[in-house]
């Protein structure tokens, strides 16, 4: 007998989950369209799989994508499929994500980050169903399946830039879920405490560790710039590293101490700091030795940070060393990489130009101005 696939959980008792949680039975209820959306990290990708393991379309299969995760050039073979010799390496003809979600659903995460090209491709699908694979000139089939789309963007920003489609936006906007970041719902943190504690013990195959009055405290205060996904990350590192029966805020790894959950001066539990996401990650790096990829990179490709974050740390590295990115590599941590560095900021249009820096040293002392032209 074949096992049944374990339904996922949307985990937490706040107002905000239980609302989520009517909205998911809501939506399981017919075949409407479904725009989840919310930060990187709290759980979007568990919303739709419950809404189609709830759905009458449980038997057949939901297939997930990641729309940020495959080349244009790739997408539209992947999404609709290929004909044999319709390019290179195409030699035999390809079903694809859409034929094989028939009768079931498809979850495409990060709908956000689709080009121009690509809406159009998938807004002439939702009008007429028909699949046309790449290298024909006809539609080959027309398939059932439910839509449910996800991201952690603001679309309507994104057509005020002329970045999304307005009219796939409305076509996707039928159900709209919005999750709200984990610092929004508090109360659900215990839980998932709980929850991750159990699960990683288990697989770990050690006792279940319990935390502290103090540390629940300083768990449940912090901000979690990365929502669950990050809390789940740092239990499991509690699971792993622990020594005794009871975590203690010594116990927690400096990621959490950063976020500024330390003890305060007089000994108590520190309440969250209202600082900028930028002087964190600045003391992560230069107060704590934290790497630049580490500390910054993920976040940002994450989207937990914005281009002007990254331009603000650039910059404090910059000015703390008066210029030039071999120095500011160092500052960061990555001193044998900072080509690298520089190649990655210009990339995402977040170095500082010339122009700024000199502008910005015209006002220093003569001795404290920086000695390197940016870029070298």
């Amino acid at each position: 007998m074949a096992t049944l696939p374990t339904l996922p959980q949307f985990i937490g008792a706040s107002a905000a989950t239980r609302e989520i949680l009517q909205e998911i039975e809501c939506a399981a209820r017919s075949d409407a369209k479904v725009l989840i959306t919310g930060e990187s990290g709290v759980g979007k990708e568990v919303v739709a799989q419950l809404i189609h393991h709830k759905s009458r379309r449980q038997q057949a299969n939901l297939v997930a994508i990641n729309c940020a995760g495959i080349p244009d050039t790739l997408l539209a073979s992947e999404l609709f499929g290929h004909m044999r010799g319709s390019f290179t390496d195409a030699y035999r003809d390809k079903q694809g994500w859409l034929e094989q979600a028939h009768r079931g659903t498809i979850f495409m995460d990060e709908i956000g980050e689709m080009s121009l090209q690509m809406q159009a491709l998938l807004l002439r699908f939702l009008e007429s169903g028909e699949i046309q694979r790449v290298g024909s000139d006809r539609a080959s089939t027309v398939v059932d399946v439910r839509i449910i789309a996800a991201t952690n963007r603001r679309l309507v920003d994104q057509i005020a830039a002329t970045e999304f489609r307005s009219d796939l936006f409305y076509r996707l906007n039928v159900i709209h879920i919005e999750i709200p970041p984990l610092r929004a719902r508090r109360d659900d943190i215990p839980a998932f405490l709980d929850h991750f504690l159990q699960q990683f013990s288990e697989s770990y195959r050690v006792a279940v560790p319990r935390l502290s009055d103090e540390a629940l405290s300083q768990l449940t205060s912090a901000p979690w710039p990365g929502n669950v996904r990050q809390l789940r990350n740092i239990v499991e590192r509690l699971v792993v590293r622990a020594h005794r029966e009871v975590i203690t805020p010594a116990d927690l790894p400096r990621e959490v101490l950063s976020m500024g959950m330390g003890a305060d001066p007089a000994g108590g539990p520190a309440k969250a700091l209202g600082r900028a996401p930028v002087d964190l990650l600045f003391e992560r790096m230069v107060r704590d030795g934290e790497t630049f990829w580490t500390a910054v990179y993920g976040p940002f490709m994450a989207r937990d940070l914005t281009r002007d974050d990254l331009r603000a740390l650039v910059r404090q590295g910059l000015s703390q060393t008066r210029g030039g990115y071999k120095a500011v590599a160092a500052l960061f941590n990555v001193p044998a990489d900072y080509r690298k560095l520089l190649s990655f900021l210009r990339k995402h249009e977040c170095h500082v130009p010339d122009n700024d820096l000199r502008a910005a040293s015209a006002y220093l002392p003569e001795h404290e101005k920086p000695h390197r032209v940016i870029g070298d």
